[in-house]
């Protein structure tokens, strides 16, 4: 692979990155109501999941999902659901704020586990990999080399797109003055979660 198909890749992926989606709603709402250790954790999982969907596209199960309806459609839906309830937890959760024990609610367990779902259960990530890495591997390199280069930059790139969204996220809780604030913000985060959700649901096969 030479520089300029791998800054070209770099530049992809850093875009792709940076266009708000489920990990990036996950990753701000997790520095806000769980301080940035939470979000740490939490982006830790995201890439979790994403190392993961590149594996099995490495390993060539990442073309079952673009091929088989069944298999997206089962993924699709659940990452749906999984979305929508945590939009609805968000929502249930905001009309209780304490703003000092706030980041105690959940074990950062918890959080990274919750972050690999969400990153998992999104079928249109896997299937985007399976598209977008056979168009930056050279033939007549070894394989297994690019797909790690593409790999790690994926994995890279996200994570520092992901720690910018938290950085951003705690910016905005340092404005934050109340528990009505507080409401109003966890609500539009619960929105948002319940609107990719439902965007995802309605991702239609290719």
């Amino acid at each position: 692979m030479t520089f300029e198909w791998w800054f070209a890749y770099l530049l992809t992926s850093t875009l792709l990155s940076l266009s708000p989606g489920s990990g990036a709603i996950n990753t701000m709402t997790t520095s806000i109501n769980h301080g940035y250790r939470g979000a740490v954790a939490s982006i830790a999982g995201l890439q979790t999941g994403l190392g993961i969907h590149i594996v099995l596209v490495g390993v060539g199960l990442g073309t079952l999902f673009p091929r088989s309806l069944l298999a997206f459609e089962i993924l699709k839906w659940a990452g749906a659901a999984y979305l929508i309830w945590l939009g609805i937890q968000q929502w249930r959760a905001a009309g209780a704020i304490d703003l000092h024990t706030l980041a105690q609610t959940q074990s950062r367990g918890r959080l990274f586990k919750r972050a690999i779902f969400v990153n998992l259960t999104n079928p249109k990530s896997i299937v985007f990999l399976a598209a977008l890495f056979p168009q930056f591997i050279m033939p007549q390199q070894p394989q297994l080399a690019q797909y790690l280069i593409l790999g790690v930059t994926t994995i890279v790139v996200d994570m520092i797109v992901m720690t910018g969204y938290a950085t951003l996220a705690q910016r905005i809780a340092a404005w934050i003055k109340g528990p009505k604030q507080m409401k109003a913000l966890n609500k539009a985060f619960g929105s948002l979660f319940m609107l990719v959700g439902a965007l995802l649901a309605s991702a239609r096969h290719a």
